[in-house]
């Protein structure tokens, strides 16, 4: 019977260096700034989904393609900007 290794723990816990080039993550600063009031139930679960509570309320949230699709539904009660990070 031979004994299969599935990695070692040298490779699995592999952090990179402060040197190594790092992938841009694109993140995006979501602001509300119109109000909820007299907003359909749908609209308000979204921003809520978001993260947002309050008028100026500001999150950031990374750029994936479920962010994207939430913003694109309530568009006019939002202020999007986006941020680029290492």
């Amino acid at each position: 019977m031979a004994v299969i290794e599935t990695g070692s723990q040298e490779t699995r816990n592999k952090t990179p260096h402060k040197g190594e080039n790092r992938p841009v993550v694109k993140q995006l600063k979501i602001k509300l700034v119109r109000s909820l009031i007299g907003r359909p139930r749908k609209q308000r679960e979204i921003v809520k989904g978001l993260g947002l509570r309050k008028i100026n309320s500001e999150v950031v949230r990374k750029q994936c393609p479920e962010i994207i699709g939430m913003i694109k539904k309530i568009p006019h009660l939002l202020k999007v900007e986006e941020l680029d990070l290492k």
